[in-house]
């Protein structure tokens, strides 16, 4: 006798023979048992399918809140520099240094609120000017360095790394 040389036939012929009674399984009861594990299979693969899409769906929603909400922390504490500001404003006392010290004490508040919120200033006076950190406005002859910044107009600000506005800059060019 030939021995089969394919394993998967030996596997699929095994299954057809019912081990407890040593007889073929019919056809039809064959066809059955596959029907329902179709059945079964299509039943796991909806639930996996549905699984994903939730997954899918709830990460979706995860990100829009992170965009939505990721400023709350630095606008909370903008809010307390909000309100120093309007009880300066309220103040009618008439007392300029008093006055002048809320606003210090303010600034310093602001200023907390941008080391909280990663944000620093660029003032780029002396420096090399970087057209990625700096904008020249315009130029003045001067015995400092060509295309060096003598003097800020309007200080720039990162957040992290990634310039929020930059500084606004004349630059240094050789006299004539």
């Amino acid at each position: 006798m030939q021995e089969n040389q394919n394993p998967q036939a030996e596997e699929v012929l095994e299954q057809v023979t019912n081990p407890a009674e040593g007889a073929v399984v019919s056809d039809a009861e064959r066809v059955a048992q596959l029907e329902v594990e179709l059945a079964e299979m299509k039943e796991q693969f909806l639930r996996a399918k549905a699984e994903t899409e939730n997954q899918r769906r709830r990460g979706v929603e995860e990100v829009a809140k992170a965009q939505k909400f990721a400023i709350e922390k630095f606008a909370s504490e903008l809010i307390a520099v909000k309100d120093s500001l309007e009880m300066a404003l309220q103040d009618q006392s008439g007392q300029f240094e008093n006055l002048k010290f809320g606003v210090d004490l303010t600034l310093k508040q602001l200023l907390a609120a941008f080391e909280k919120g990663q944000i620093s200033e660029i003032n780029p006076l002396g420096e090399k000017l970087d057209p990625h950190r700096h904008q020249a406005i315009s130029t003045e002859e001067s015995d400092a360095e060509p295309n060096s910044v003598v003097r800020v107009m309007q200080k720039g600000y990162l957040i992290a790394d990634r310039v929020l506005r930059p500084a606004m800059v004349v630059v240094a060019k050789a006299k004539s």
